[in-house]
């Protein structure tokens, strides 16, 4: 692997507002709810073209030799987009394991642009895809040992999707770990889907690790999670994302308060 372009620390702006990369793109960004207390536990940022367009039409134009200083940008934008918006919650910002080198020095660029913004760390998650194709296992837990030592918050998204996650798991316990959506699609109907999903959170639960549920479409799937002990949701149930804003939640969606 060879040595990527580094970034200076004091080099925020110009990270943020994609310099170098040869294209430009923003975020939406969309509420993670607890239905317990009926508030914003975090919301994630979710990579769109400048006005807009898919998360797919940008990173069709990331390959080998853009794939860091995106990486980069995408964290600075993202902290500088959430501190604008003036967000209270925490910020999840998806990073790319491939794209990373030294986690000190990817680390240093996110530190600077939390303080030039006055983000506060522990509102911080850096999210990995569990089907993210990471070559050196226990490398990779390293670089997500390093994240919380220097105090962000962790967590795998997807998880469920792909065959790593358990593995990963052995070897570094995020914070947070987001079960995939497909797993969570009709599992108020699916008996093996409710035997997988009640089984993880058993295990989380031994862990210490807390869940979020994705792609919650429906009041059959809330329930089910709920019942289950799941009460960190995401989905369209309670809201898309919002195209630099603060996407309006659908107080509804969360039902009869649980007492």
């Amino acid at each position: 692997m060879g040595v990527p372009e580094q970034i200076p620390a004091n080099d925020c702006d110009q990270c943020g507002n994609a310099v170098g990369l040869g294209f430009q793109f923003d975020y939406a960004y969309q509420p993670i709810v607890d239905v317990n207390t009926r508030t914003v536990f975090a919301r994630e940022a979710l990579v769109r073209g400048p006005n807009g367009e898919s998360a797919a039409s940008v990173l069709a134009q990331v390959n080998e030799a853009n794939r860091y200083r995106f990486d980069q940008a995408c964290r600075v934008k993202a902290i500088k987009g959430a501190s604008e918006l003036g967000f209270s919650e925490a910020i999840s910002i998806n990073f790319l394991p491939n794209a990373i080198y030294k986690p000190e020095v990817c680390i240093r660029t996110t530190l600077a642009a939390a303080e030039a913004n006055g983000f506060p760390l522990e509102r911080i998650i850096f999210e990995v895809t569990e089907g993210e194709r990471v070559e050196d296992g226990p490398w990779f837990a390293q670089i997500l040992r390093e994240y919380t030592r220097c105090g962000f918050k962790t967590a795998i998204d997807d998880f469920g999707a792909g065959y790593a996650g358990l593995k990963l798991l052995a070897d570094f316990q995020p914070d947070l770990i987001k079960i995939d959506m497909d797993l969570i699609r009709g599992v108020d109907t699916n008996a093996a889907r409710q035997s997988i999903v009640r089984g993880l959170v058993r295990l989380c639960e031994d862990m210490g690790i807390q869940v979020i549920a994705e792609g919650i479409e429906t009041l059959g799937e809330r329930d089910f999670l709920r019942d289950t002990g799941i009460y960190l949701m995401q989905g369209y149930l309670f809201a898309k994302p919002g195209f630099k804003s603060a996407a309006p939640i659908n107080e509804s969606a969360f039902g009869a308060p649980v007492h």
